[in-house]
């Protein structure tokens, strides 16, 4: 793969957070504004960031910078819970997690079988990512290894960050999307061996959730964990009440829904469990004494019913947390607009969540929860160059309440309440655009 990559000059008004934080209190002290800065970009990486009077001697000569004034300039976000063969069924009506499953997800993915199909979605997929600023995805494929191909290599092609698997799923589901223990394993670990590492790719081994795995299936990924130690696992739990009593009833031996991962090698720095809604007191100490990591998904635990994700015994507990879209039981590609659904989500059980703190969860936040803030979540010298160019003002509304905004942290909250797809002006990943709103 042979992708220019120019040095690039970057000037505008800059956002970010300069250290990792154990506590939402901490974020604050830790945010960087440099309201007339620039960034240099070579081969993809940060070469200088500071005030633009600082550096623009060093602007390699022939360079034109662009400059993004009156713009506001972010690290790239970063979703930590997706499933990609969902896209299509975004908006499915009217269902709980076990019925919307079986009525819209698996008659969905059913076709991701087909490559060329696969392709297609994966393109949309990145497209959606990219307009909405995403630069970063923690991404669930179907059954199929050619829909783990075809997002990867759809990915490759403009060298974004991608970390994705193939769904593991040997029982309760339809035969159509069944795989078994046997061949999920041989089949992840051949996708890992393709594209784990491979430039910005990483692999996340897939179990769907407990109730679709036997226990010979999760036997496997766990064996794979094991053999594959900087993989990524990636998993459902306790999301709906029902499911629980479904995960206890198969799994009897088990004192707890985590414990059927956990037994098997499933916990750890880089096991991802979404929505985690409803845990008891003995999974929330496996999950501190694990390192292991939340995504919480806001609109996808309202659009089905599951319920509220309590943020801040998750920060007591000393638990990570990505904030996630969850597309497609999640309603929207914007983490922006996710953002606002999480604020309400802390608001409803009395919790704040502060402008700050969402645009931490977004960018550095979620990379320390994926071990990625040594690549990417801020603009800090050496770093991958993923960073988001935001019109604060794109519609009328947003206008009044800007010039109504007398700081940084009243106008990102408007951004993130009124805020959407519209306010992503320029993504570019790996140091180029690789979308422009037009």
């Amino acid at each position: 793969m042979n992708l220019e990559n120019s040095p690039k000059a970057i000037r505008g008004n800059f956002v970010d957070f300069v250290n990792v934080v154990q506590s939402h209190e901490e974020i604050e002290s830790n945010v960087r504004h440099i309201q007339d800065g620039l960034l240099l970009v070579k081969n993809g990486k940060i070469e200088w960031f500071g005030p633009w009077e600082d550096g623009r001697h060093l602007v390699p000569e022939g360079v034109t910078v662009s400059d993004y004034s009156g713009k506001m300039i972010v690290p790239g976000f970063i979703d930590g819970h997706i499933h990609y063969p969902q896209t299509e069924m975004i908006g499915a009506y009217g269902e709980q997690l076990l019925e919307w499953l079986n009525n819209y997800t698996f008659p969905t993915e059913r076709r991701y079988g087909d490559k060329d199909y696969a392709k297609d979605k994966a393109n949309f997929f990145v497209k959606q990512l990219l307009r909405n600023g995403t630069t970063t995805a923690l991404t669930f494929c179907s059954v199929h290894p050619e829909s783990v191909d075809a997002l990867f290599e759809t990915a490759e092609q403009i060298n974004m960050r991608i970390i994705a698997g193939k769904v593991m799923m040997d029982r309760n589901a339809p035969d159509y999307l069944l795989d078994t223990a046997q061949s999920s394993y041989d089949e992840s670990k051949a996708l890992i061996g393709r594209w784990h590492e491979k430039g910005r790719s990483l692999y996340a081994i897939t179990p769907r959730f407990a109730p679709t795995s036997t226990p010979e299936q999760l036997d496997a990924a766990g064996a794979l964990m094991k053999e594959h130690p900087t993989a990524y696992m990636q998993t459902h739990l306790s999301e709906n009440k029902n499911e629980i009593a479904w995960v206890k009833s198969l799994f009897p031996e088990s004192s707890s829904y985590l414990d059927v991962y956990h037994r098997r090698g499933l916990t750890g720095k880089r096991s991802v469990f979404a929505h985690c809604i409803h845990l008891e007191d003995e999974e929330w100490d496996c999950m501190r004494e694990t390192n292991s990591v939340i995504a919480f998904c806001p609109t996808s635990n309202f659009y089905l019913g599951s319920g509220l994700f309590d943020w801040r015994r998750s920060e007591k507990n000393k638990v990570r947390i990505t904030t996630s879209t969850d597309v497609g039981a999640g309603t929207s590609f914007s983490l922006i607009q996710t953002l606002n659904e999480a604020y309400k989500v802390l608001q409803m059980q009395g919790q704040k969540m502060s402008a700050f703190e969402s645009l931490y969860s977004a960018t550095l936040g979620s990379a320390a929860a994926l071990s990625l803030e040594d690549k990417i979540g801020n603009f800090t010298v050496g770093k991958e160059a993923d960073f988001v160019v935001l019109n604060p003002t794109a519609t009328p509304l947003q206008q009044l309440r800007y010039d109504n905004s007398k700081s940084l942290q009243d106008k990102l909250f408007v951004l993130f309440t009124l805020g959407d797809d519209r306010n992503v002006y320029r993504t570019y990943v790996d140091g180029r655009v690789a979308y422009e709103r037009t």
